[in-house]
């Protein structure tokens, strides 16, 4: 979240590499193999309204309830928005007696529980902030007094939740310190709480404030239902960002776009909350950061004043037909078709068999961008395509392909033909069923661009008694050198490289599977490792 006294940041950021080179497709990345947290929860992308966007810490029980009203009144209840978020600063500094958060009684005085059910009234749900350490993000950087964090509260914390009927907790990292296993650790305490309250609640989280970037390097879908890519956001179209504060809507998108394969039912990459209605943009652009969202999969959280909404708001906030491809039950986050470093295609299968299409232009001037069913992999000769800001549709036998505006994106939900788009982010299968005898199996994946490449690898355990601390050996062919990795420790950076666990993910059940991943640097070849040994056995690969 952002903040009215911004303290240093960290200097972070994944590399430029992540962006594909010019004119090449991108290889998606594989649905992580990590056990997805199943809480029931957040199906489809969560939808509904923040007050940190708009309001920061200047928020009050009167003003929530305006809100509240405004959602139904103004149609974005009926559109598909749920969520009413009362962002950080509505608590009271102090914990009672007991440390039992408690709501700030000059500002809520009729207390949380009484918000949420004035929001359930209306046929609403009700969500709140906390941070997992000592402080909220407000505390942190002394705009708010108190420290009220959850540290050493979690299951206290959680169980008020769902006594004031909490629907949906946004929970915000807020410290330099910890590494990515500290994160893990400590985000799934709430975790856990959360489940053992009794309650459904939609686990939000940021690993990112203050601390280095963490949300793209793995799936948290382990830990949570939704978890933020990137720094905040700020109504700008490009601050000049790769992944530092604050982001604007063309930086999001490129951090985002090859973290497809990690979203599902109930996980999604969490692009921030939107900056729509909120000026900075021109129409165009804010189409368009809408529209990226929706096809992205990304949470639809609106952060504008939604008492004023002018008319050109209300119809990007309100747009069935990508509401529609938002909240499609596949869940799947578009994935890149094609990208020439200007002109970006990007595809989502939708459950129906039809394909949501978006043709980006991140240039500034007007363009054509085209592509056709078969790149997205569809065979056959006819085809309809609907405009999802116009409604109009038209037919092809193939060719997509429309006139964008500087900063614009046409979306297109294309209908018919014949078998499975290609485009869709799926866990890589093996031409060969690999052997099932042996200690262990490593399923590898790459993801190369012009000098750079991202390599996933599922390690799972054959054998019949649990492995309880791993070490994985392989060879990295010659010219790769490993950059930054995930889920493990990797040393050396090339040559014969050896995982270690870190203390998260030490144990395989028999039967189970890790995830693991890295970056890395290439001269040409972006072949896969060979040579896999776990704790010096041979693995399957």
């Amino acid at each position: 979240m952002r903040h009215h006294a911004r303290g240093r940041r960290l200097a972070t950021a994944l590399a430029a590499g992540l962006l594909v080179a010019a004119g090449a497709a991108t290889a998606v990345l594989r649905t992580s193999d990590a056990q997805a947290l199943e809480n029931g929860v957040a199906r489809t992308p969560p939808m509904g309204w923040n007050s940190w966007n708009t309001f920061g810490c200047n928020i009050n029980e009167t003003l929530i309830r305006q809100m509240t009203d405004a959602m139904v009144s103004s149609g974005m209840r009926d559109a598909g928005y749920q969520y009413v978020v009362v962002d950080d600063c509505w608590m009271n500094p102090n914990r009672d007696g007991a440390g039992n958060l408690q709501g700030d009684p000059s500002r809520f005085p009729s207390g949380m529980k009484a918000l949420g059910d004035y929001i359930h009234a209306r046929g609403l749900k009700f969500g709140i902030y906390q941070g997992p350490l000592d402080r909220t993000c407000a505390q942190y950087f002394g705009s708010y007094p108190g420290r009220t964090g959850a540290q050493g509260h979690e299951a206290q914390d959680a169980r008020q939740f769902a006594a004031w009927g909490v629907d949906y907790l946004k929970y915000d990292w807020c410290s330099p310190a910890g590494s990515i296993d500290d994160q893990v650790r400590t985000f799934a305490i709430m975790r856990d709480a959360l489940r053992a309250a009794g309650r459904p609640i939609v686990f939000s989280i940021n690993s990112n404030s203050v601390h280095s970037k963490t949300g793209p390097q793995r799936n948290w879908g382990d830990v949570s239902n939704m978890w933020r890519t990137t720094e905040d956001i700020t109504n700008a179209w490009n601050t000049g960002q790769t992944n530092g504060y604050p982001m604007g809507i063309q930086n999001i998108v490129d951090v985002t776009v090859p973290l497809a394969g990690y979203a599902r039912p109930g996980s999604f990459n969490d692009m921030d909350m939107m900056e729509v209605g909120r000026g900075g943009m021109t129409d165009t652009e804010m189409r368009s950061h809408f529209a990226l969202w929706a096809v992205m999969a990304s949470p639809l959280i609106a952060g504008n004043d939604l008492r004023n909404m002018n008319a050109a708001t209300q119809t990007i906030l309100k747009n069935a037909n990508l509401i529609g491809i938002s909240q499609d039950s596949l869940a799947l986050q578009a994935s890149q078709v094609s990208f020439d470093g200007t002109r970006r295609v990007l595809a989502k299968r939708l459950s129906n068999g039809d394909v949501a299409v978006a043709l980006f232009n991140q240039g500034t001037g007007t363009t054509t961008i085209s592509t056709t069913a078969s790149a997205l992999g569809l065979s056959g000769s006819s085809f309809t395509l609907r405009d999802a800001w116009t409604n109009a549709t038209s037919s092809t036998s193939g060719a997509i392909s429309a006139s964008v505006p500087g900063h614009g994106t046409v979306v297109y939900r294309l209908s018919g033909g014949s078998s499975s788009p290609t485009v869709t982010p799926t866990t890589t299968t093996p031409t060969t069923a690999p052997p099932t005898t042996g200690p262990c199996r490593v399923t590898a994946t790459v993801n190369a661009w012009n000098t750079g490449l991202t390599e996933d690898l599922t390690i799972t355990n054959n054998g019949n008694t649990a492995i309880n601390g791993w070490s994985l050996v392989f060879t990295l062919p010659g010219g790769q050198a490993i950059t930054n990795g995930w889920n493990a420790s990797y040393t050396p950076t090339s040559g014969q490289v050896t995982a270690r666990n870190v203390s998260y993910n030490g144990s395989i059940a028999p039967g189970a599977s890790v995830s693991i991943g890295f970056q890395a640097t290439h001269t040409g070849n972006t072949a896969k490792p060979t040579s896999f040994t776990l704790n010096g056995e041979a693995c399957a690969s």
